[in-house]
């Protein structure tokens, strides 16, 4: 293993995927069903690279992250799980996600970084672009 003398080695994978969803409790325009063309950012840390020289190899990334987030959230609607749309969907067999919260941007990140850490990679960040100009980021304390 090579170290880095106290410095941090970082690589981020970067996945596009769309989902659809709603906020309840909220006033403005998102309280509609709308959808959006999401960016994702996560990014693996370490002191230390692997012997190949990696922090993590892409392509474990891309295995593990990037197809969970095709099967699980992309062109899925994300919703809260109080949702009085929910009984509506359930007939028409529409793909959807419950959520604890609402399914806002912070949210979504926060979902996406746990999963990341429940499949071992030391995620440190993970950024989600709901917009090209909107962003919310969870992170590791």
């Amino acid at each position: 293993m090579l170290e880095a003398n106290s410095k941090m080695f970082k690589v981020t994978r970067v996945i596009h995927f769309c989902y659809g969803h709603r906020l309840l409790n909220y006033e403005g325009k998102c309280r509609f069903l709308h959808g959006h063309n999401a960016r994702v950012e996560i990014e693996i840390s370490s002191l230390k690279i692997d012997g190949r020289g990696m922090v993590v190899d892409f392509n474990d990334m891309k295995q593990k992250l990037q197809t969970w987030i095709d099967s699980t959230l992309d062109h899925k609607l994300l919703l809260n799980r109080a949702d009085p749309l929910i009984p509506n969907l359930n007939p028409e067999r529409e793909p959807f996600i419950l959520m604890d919260a609402n399914p806002t941007a912070e949210a979504i990140a926060k979902l996406i970084f746990d999963h990341a850490q429940k499949e071992g990679f030391a995620v440190t960040e993970v950024r989600l672009w709901e917009t090209p100009s909107s962003f919310a980021t969870y992170r590791a304390s």
